[in-house]
């Protein structure tokens, strides 16, 4: 049992935002399933309150592409999953946000588990009603999040990578009662 705990918490810890893509099929099947990962995660009232765009198609992530200055990795990612606050399912904003971002999160170490690349751009929501526009989703109904990036991890840019990612101390940010 603690073999599997130590692997787990290690596979979490390697998890790295990626943001250079080789443009590569990914098969639909696999999004589904990192979707999947995605719902189950924990929602106030069981209110699951995320609607999801997955966009592939170029002219669609050019139009995203243009609200952001990542616009790069918006282009060069095989899929985008553009992650909306459904409203209409919310009950608590606060929770329901919190509950949107252990979605992602789920979404991030499902791709991880697939050997793929993925970020999470938050930058985007500076534009989050011309996102709202591309969609036509009314903003009373649907809130942009965030949009992840997913596609196959361009090693030759990721081992050009030297900097050591940091982390604070967990006693920095911590206080026992």
């Amino acid at each position: 049992m603690e073999k599997k705990t130590d692997e787990l918490i290690d596979f979490i810890k390697s998890r790295k935002s990626v943001r250079t893509f080789l443009f590569e099929k990914i098969d639909k099947i696999i999004i589904d399933n990192i979707l999947e990962c995605g719902r189950w995660a924990p929602s106030g009232l069981n209110n699951q309150p995320w609607k999801i765009n997955v966009v592939n198609h170029p002219t669609i992530k050019h139009m995203i592409a243009e609200n952001t200055k990542y616009s790069e990795i918006i282009e060069e990612a095989y899929y985008n999953l553009v992650i909306f606050l459904d409203k209409k399912k919310c009950y608590n904003r606060v929770k329901d946000i919190q509950s949107i971002g252990a979605f992602i999160e789920n979404i991030l170490l499902a791709a991880h588990a697939y050997n793929l690349g993925a970020v999470w751009i938050g930058e985007i929501l500076n534009q989050k009603e011309k996102i709202n526009e591309i969609f036509k989703l009314k903003e009373e109904d649907y809130e942009l999040m965030c949009v992840v990036a997913i596609g196959k991890i361009d090693m030759q840019q990721k081992d050009n990578r030297t900097s050591e990612r940091k982390r604070e101390l967990v006693e920095k940010f911590t206080e026992w009662y």
